[in-house]
């Protein structure tokens, strides 16, 4: 994790080099490990460098592409009942913050807040955004985390005495499997502490017409957003992947309740990654992201298997998508 000083701008050094390599590193390795798998798998932490986040933020602006306008009606309405939960002088803390649009709305209403964390795995995206909010509201202290937020996470000692709440908006935990939301659950309610606060979207199985458009936009934005993963391997693990010979491939899966996104090969083809060869069928997928659709009792269940007792729920009137304040029992 790099915690970043307050004005936003890291001083450069030896020990942010080295982190920079192993961060390359890492990925490289993740990379390699993932297209020797059988099936082929990528993590879809990697889809999220400066323009997968970029195109990120297109999706979420499509006709077809309904949870960011659903939770933003949700937030628009019921702010105060949720800020009402987070309490006054509370450390929010935003999981993959992306382009805090949400946010913005939950920071308007927030009570005297004591700082605002916003943690996500792309730097650049990061404090760009950190520094159109810092404008937005000038006397917030806004404090910047590049960090995997799958990881456990460490906040500043300087915040320890005040009451912590995660935000986790977008439905982002439905990009995990049960056992690693649940492990992402429990690791945040050690975060928080017993007492403090998850607030969290979450999105709602429906009809099966309305997914598959949702994740196979007419404009081909989810696909070019899909793609650009191989196009950062070619980039940063010395590849030669032929991406006009790939494509986009996201099936609703109702057996399993989630969206299944994949990068399929359109012919036979070999391709080398930092030196080492691989070989892809045709029609071979490799998978990249799941993202999965809960019912309201379903996820109450998987929160209190993580340490959270659920207080209120919000929604909007299709019952597309919800959001759920929780409270940590870690420690109790």
């Amino acid at each position: 994790m790099t915690s970043l000083p307050v004005d936003g701008k890291q001083r450069p050094s030896t020990a942010s080099v080295e982190q920079s390599d192993q961060s390359a590193a890492s990925f490289e390795l993740d990379v390699l490990s993932g297209l020797s798998q059988s099936p082929k798998r990528l993590h879809c932490k990697h889809l999220y460098d400066q323009r997968g986040s970029q195109l990120f933020d297109r999706i979420c602006e499509l006709p077809e592409y309904y949870p960011t306008r659903t939770e933003l009606a949700i937030m628009d309405e019921y702010a105060d009942q949720m800020t009402e939960q987070v309490g006054e002088d509370a450390v929010l803390v935003e999981l993959g913050s992306g382009s805090s649009q949400k946010t913005r709305v939950l920071l308007d209403h927030l009570r005297a807040p004591a700082a605002y964390l916003p943690v996500d795995i792309s730097r650049e995206h990061l404090l760009e955004t950190a520094d159109k909010l810092r404008r937005e509201h000038p006397g917030l202290l806004i404090h910047p985390l590049v960090a995997d937020f799958t990881q456990p996470i460490e906040i500043p000692a300087s915040f320890d005495s005040k009451k912590r709440c995660v935000y986790f908006p977008g439905s982002t935990i439905g990009n995990l499997e049960s056992d690693e939301a649940i492990e992402l659950l429990q690791n945040i309610a050690v975060l928080v502490g017993p007492g403090g606060g998850l607030l969290i979207g979450f999105d709602l199985q429906k009809e099966t017409a309305v997914l598959h458009d949702a994740y196979n936009d007419s404009e081909g934005i989810t696909a070019a957003f899909n793609l650009n993963l191989l196009h950062r391997i070619n980039r940063e693990a010395d590849a030669d992947l032929d991406v006009d010979q790939f494509d986009h491939h996201a099936i609703y899966s109702e057996e399993r309740g989630r969206i299944e996104i994949s990068i399929v090969s359109q012919c036979d083809q070999t391709a080398t990654v930092a030196g080492r060869e691989f070989e892809f069928d045709e029609g071979e997928l490799i998978h990249t992201e799941y993202s999965h659709k809960y019912t309201r009792d379903g996820f109450v269940r998987m929160a209190a298997a993580a340490g959270f007792t659920a207080r209120k729920m919000w929604t909007d009137p299709r019952g597309w998508f919800a959001v759920m304040y929780l409270e940590s029992n870690h420690g109790n």
